[in-house]
């Protein structure tokens, strides 16, 4: 795949001449618009985080939590597949294009998982929810980058992780509320015919493309970039310079461990006797507190540096884990769910911004794909390792193992991270 030569002086020259500037506050009506539509982003995810794993269990019968996993390893392939090209098309088709087919792709995904007849339905609407998601939640992050400029990209990140994330928490919460009064299905995935829609409309008639803002920033860019192949790209995110590959093993075990928790919880909550609504408490807690508190650790990240809240970020996410494995009572695993939340909202934004920081403008969107390819890569190794171990040795057994390699993954960016100077 050659290099697509997405931006050029031309396009900072059209720029200077439309009048565009580079900072949130130059672009706030845009920003604020592509926030909304990320939390219908995050909404559609929010729909299965505390439902789906019980109707794999309470309606399909399904005995093994590897097979009921599996519509978690389906989205995160595929997902993490569509990461890894959409910055690419982004770069040659425009941002725009790709978040307006992402969510001609979301449609059909509410009423498949609301209706279907069996486990296979679940499991196919979950590979278009991983390719809608990696193109919908890739571009508002990416456009969101655009639009800001090289200074607040830790502000701009948390505060679109705030808002996908809050409404996964909020969907999470509302769907546990629905299941508990009328089933667990249709009635909880009627939100997700609602967001769909809305976030379909708002994209084709409000959201405008941003790559004439990446053209303003290459224009002033400091070092002229030479022209990067897409495997020279995926080359030196995955291993070859050595913040990227910190950066992107952490975002991997970061995912792991969300796809873990994503198809056992539920199940290890239920175990002990839980209802589905205090299921959806927990499962709620864990996102809000995540997307709540990355609008202070994005901007902070810009102050402080990334390296320090990425390690203690992982390691708290282990320390919840640990609890979690642990404990048999709500309120321990409430309290071990806000270290999860806290430890994520430490981790995630501050891991895009890094990865932000050390590509160049002309192909930063190909090394964020590549980076959100490695990451939610995570959502499907860990729902299989996670499933496998707690079929052999009990979900606890699970839980912990995880917890370990999350440990483990901070102690690389320990080591293998640097800040960049200035």
């Amino acid at each position: 795949m050659s290099d697509p030569s997405p931006t050029s002086a031309r396009d900072g020259a059209s720029a200077r001449a439309g009048g565009l500037r580079l900072g949130l506050a130059e672009n706030w009506r845009q920003f604020g618009l592509l926030i909304l539509v990320n939390a219908f982003v995050g909404g559609m995810v929010g729909l299965e985080r505390t439902v789906v794993p019980l109707i794999g269990v309470e309606e399909f019968r399904l005995a093994s939590t590897t097979l009921v996993t599996s519509f978690i390893v389906s989205f995160g392939v595929i997902k993490a597949f569509t990461n890894l090209l959409s910055g690419h098309f982004a770069d040659v088709y425009g941002r725009k294009r790709l978040l307006v087919l992402g969510w001609l792709i979301a449609l059909p995904v509410p009423f498949m998982i609301g209706w279907g007849p069996n486990w296979g339905w679940i499991v196919v609407a979950n590979a278009l929810l991983g390719v809608s998601q990696g193109l919908t939640w890739s571009m508002t992050v990416i456009m969101k980058i655009d639009l800001v400029g090289p200074k607040s990209r830790g502000l701009a990140v948390g505060l679109n992780e705030f808002a996908g994330y809050l409404a996964v928490g909020l969907t999470a919460l509302a769907t546990g509320y629905i299941a508990q009064r009328y089933g667990l299905r249709p009635e909880p995935f009627y939100l997700g015919v609602a967001y769909a829609a809305l976030g379909l409309v708002l994209s084709i008639f409000l959201i405008r493309d941003t790559r004439h803002h990446v053209g303003l920033e290459i224009a002033g860019h400091a070092v002229a970039a030479e022209p990067v192949r897409f495997w020279e790209v995926f080359r030196r995110t995955s291993y070859g310079d050595r913040n990227l590959f910190a950066a992107s093993q952490a975002g991997l075990v970061n995912n792991l461990n969300d796809g873990m928790s994503w198809g056992i919880f539920p199940l290890f909550y239920s175990a002990f006797g839980l209802g589905v609504e205090r299921i959806g408490i927990l499962k709620a807690v864990y996102p809000v507190v995540w997307s709540v508190l990355q609008t202070v650790t994005g901007p902070l990240s810009d102050r402080w540096g990334r390296k320090g809240l990425i390690v203690a970020g992982m390691w708290v996410q282990a320390a919840g884990l640990f609890l979690t494995a642990a404990t048999r009572q709500f309120a321990w695993w409430l309290a071990a769910s806000i270290l999860l939340g806290l430890g994520t909202a430490m981790v995630y934004p501050t891991l895009i911004a890094s990865v932000s920081d050390a590509s160049h403008p002309t192909w930063r969107a190909r090394s964020l794909s590549v980076y959100r390819f490695w990451r939610d890569m995570g959502y499907a190794v860990g729902a299989l390792v996670a499933g496998v171990i707690a079929d052999l040795f009990g979900a606890p057994w699970a839980i912990g193992s995880i917890g370990v390699l999350t440990l483990v993954s901070g102690a690389v960016v320990a080591v293998a991270m640097r800040e960049p100077p200035g």
